[in-house]
């Protein structure tokens, strides 16, 4: 009996072996030399969409009164937001915090002074050339915070597609160069992966703030839009 149960388990692990060796994906033999080159595709588009932060910080003696503060003044902004065209799906309270304000002196325990509130929103606008002349309002109803705008594509897939054409050709045409000087052809392309999307690095964009009667300036130039393909080749 022990025979035949030592006999049965070497067999279901046979099975079992066999199995996990019919899971493995099969890799494609490569009889001429391997050429594993990596290319990076960019181009760029003028950006459609700008997101910035916009917020409203109080003081008061109280916490109930830098509270109320802060709610009158975020209430005028987000009005001016609105009668300024800017949908409420593109207004999002992004933080909102309430803090006391201490007075140190030595050999003493802080002591409360005050209280100070800070309701931050992040806006997207759609309509760029409107930005400037929107922040200006902002700022005309109690906004004392502003950082940005980022752009960006709202839709970058038509970006992209073009970006990964124009590795794919670097890559081939890299391909080439390496067959030429090593006296081969390239034979055929063995795999293909994509890195994945990429904005360059940029500048940090600053605006303006207008001086007398002059609109904010923002200045939104372009966005460069990438990938990156690493493809291997057969070469003979």
């Amino acid at each position: 009996m022990r025979l035949r149960f030592l006999s049965t388990a070497a067999l279901a692990a046979m099975a079992l072996s066999g199995a996990a060796l019919a899971d493995t994906p099969a890799t494609t033999p490569i009889a001429g030399t391997r050429l594993e080159l990596s290319a990076d595709g960019q181009v760029t588009r003028p950006p459609d969409i700008a997101t910035l932060s916009a917020g409203v910080v109080t003081q008061a003696s109280s916490a109930a009164a830098a509270m109320a503060e802060n709610a009158k003044r975020m209430a005028a902004a987000i009005a001016a937001l609105r009668h300024a065209g800017v949908a409420d799906k593109d207004i999002r309270t992004a933080s909102l915090s309430l803090q006391p304000q201490y007075r140190y002196a030595d050999n003493q325990p802080p002591a409360v002074t005050g209280y100070q509130a800070s309701n931050q929103l992040s806006i997207t606008f759609r309509d760029i050339a409107r930005t400037g002349a929107i922040l200006d309002a902002l700022v005309g109803q109690g906004v004392n915070q502003i950082s940005g705008p980022d752009f960006a594509l709202e839709h970058p897939d038509a970006a992209l597609d073009e970006a990964r054409a124009q590795a794919m050709q670097k890559a081939r045409a890299r391909a080439d160069v390496y067959a030429k000087a090593a006296g081969l052809g390239v034979k055929r392309i063995v795999a293909i992966s994509e890195a994945g999307g990429y904005s360059p690095p940029q500048a940090p964009r600053v605006f303006m703030m207008a001086r007398e009667k002059a609109a904010t300036d923002v200045q939104p130039g372009e966005e460069k839009i990438g990938v990156t393909l690493q493809v291997t080749f057969e070469l003979q």
